[in-house]
Order: C-alpha cells, then structure tokens, then sequence
C-alpha cells in the first residue's frame, strides 16, 4: 500500500500535474490563471506608457557643485533637447541643497503653479520630488550615492506610440513556484551592483528558498517580510531576456512561511527601456543556473542613445 502512495504521489508531481503540485490548496483554474496574467501584463504596458512611466525618459545629466545652466543652447552646461528654449535657468547645488532660477523670459511651472523667482527644490532623496515643467518637458533631481542630476521625461515621447506591447514568454502556470521564506534574526546587508558601475549596500529580512528540477535554490530578496523585492539574473538573460537580469515582486509569505515565486510576472527593469534610468543588477548570490523561460523578454526597441 505504501508503494502504491507513492507511486500516485510521484504520478501527481510528474510535469503534467507540475501547476498542481507548485498551487495553493484554493487553487484557481489554469485558465484564470493565466487570464489574470494577460491583465497584469496590460496594466504594466500602461504604467510604463503613464506620464510617470519610464517610456518618455528623454534624459539624465549629472550636476557639478554650484551654477549649472540648463537649455538647449549647446554653450548650456546641460544640454536639454532642441524642442526646449535656448536659456531655460540655471540650478545650483550646494551640499545638497537645490535652487532653480529660471530665466526671465520663460514660463516654468512648478509641480502645475507658474514658477515667480528662485525655488529650492527636494531631490527625489527626499521622497516625491518638486517637478518643473515647460511644455512637454518635464524634470527633477534624483541622487545616487554622492551624485545629484536631473532626471528629464518628454510627455510627447516617440517611443509612446512605438512600444503597443511587451514581449514575452507564454504563460505558464509551472513556473509559479512555492517558496519557503526563511527570515534572519536581523536584517543582513547584500551588496548590490548598479548599471553606472558602482555597488550599494541593502537589506535583505531573510532567504526564498525553493525547488526546480529536483534541486534546491535561494533568492535573497530586500525589502520587508510583507512585500518582498528580487533582482535575479539566469541562463537566459542577454539571449531571449535582457541582459541585466530582471525584477519580480514577491508577496509576503503566509503564517507558515510559504510564499509563490510567480516568474510570469517577472519584468524588465526601467534600463530595457531607456539608457536614462540607474538600474540595479542582479547581486551573485541571486543569478540562477538555469533558464527561467517565463515572464518578460527584451522589449525588441531601438534605444535612444544617451545625451
């Protein structure tokens, strides 16, 4: 009888039940479960197409300590694109603090209010950002590390009207794998490469541990127990995906520490997008020996070439 058990159990977990094995007891059907995927995909598409999207990135330009001027003129220490006025004002940073003086001749608005005078402005260290706009173009600090610049988006970008979709892999519920959270005493620290060639330090509460082809892997995620954030790079990655790995939101994992890993919903970082971003990388401990052939593939986009 026993041998009979385990037989029916290692029939069930074959790859025919494979979706079976890798689903809660509530499961859903197949077929809602990949109707569900088909809408996750459609509401990315529209986030990355919304005005604070990442498809009408139209700049990046680090910032020198004290006066910068900003126009389209080509003497301006930051060169915006032709569509802006020639003078557009001039920023100063100063230890961190950020003033914008616009020029006298142009309409700046501030967050949507006419910008009257010399503003200071919050980086995006800070939070949301103050945003300036004129006409289409719309831009802000950010910092990374030490550095400060300004991030620019074109609300009129081209690229708006040529990405319609994302490619992708088919879904396949398979590839929605139970995952035990396993969590530290306390927070450890990861060190995490960037796309500008650096590295920084985050926390990661603990281990995602789970199975593939009989064999054991751990994914070190940062964020918090409740909402957990990995970036993870495989065998598929600068072939069918991009080549700097890509992103996946975990949920939190349940009373006994079970969580889905749903790699159909893995998705591209901004940097597929657009050179204008400042995208992690995938840290050693979280790059898989395998293809994870689910989720996001290359946009299959010609890059605008970075300013």
């Amino acid at each position: 009888m026993q041998s009979f058990r385990l037989l029916i159990i290692l029939l069930l977990c074959s790859p025919v039940f494979f979706y079976q094995c890798h689903q809660p007891a509530n499961k859903e059907s197949k077929e809602e479960y990949k109707k569900k995927i088909r809408q996750w995909r459609n509401n990315r598409l529209s986030n990355l197409k919304s005005p604070e999207g990442w498809l009408n990135l139209a700049g990046l330009y680090w910032l020198d300590q004290g006066k910068n001027t900003l126009g389209s003129d080509s003497t301006m220490d930051v060169v915006f694109p032709g569509k802006a006025p020639e003078h557009l004002g001039s920023l100063h940073l100063n230890n961190g603090q950020i003033r914008f003086r616009p020029h006298p001749d142009v309409t700046i608005l501030n967050d949507g209010d006419t910008l009257k005078g010399e503003a200071e402005l919050t980086s995006d260290a800070e939070g949301s950002p103050d945003q300036l706009s004129h006409g289409s173009l719309k831009w802000f600090v950010i910092k990374r590390g030490d550095q400060y610049g300004i991030r620019l988006r074109d609300l009129e970008s081209p690229l708006l009207e040529k990405v319609d979709h994302i490619p992708a892999f088919p879904v396949k519920p398979g590839w929605k794998i139970r995952a035990t959270f396993v969590a530290y005493e306390e927070p450890k620290s990861i060190d995490i490469p960037n796309v500008l060639g650096g590295t920084y330090q985050d926390e990661t509460p603990g281990e995602l541990r789970f199975e593939y082809n009989g064999k054991q892997y751990t994914l070190q995620p940062t964020g918090t127990r409740e909402s957990l954030f990995v970036v993870f790079g495989d065998d598929t990655n600068a072939g069918e995906t991009y080549g700097g790995g890509r992103f996946l939101v975990v949920e939190g994992p349940n009373a006994d520490s079970i969580t889905f890993l749903d790699f159909n919903k893995a998705y591209n970082p901004p940097c597929a997008f657009t050179p204008y971003a400042t995208c992690p990388l995938p840290p050693r401990e979280n790059i898989l020996p395998f293809k994870v052939k689910a989720g996001e593939k290359k946009p299959g986009i010609d890059m605008p070439h970075a300013h």
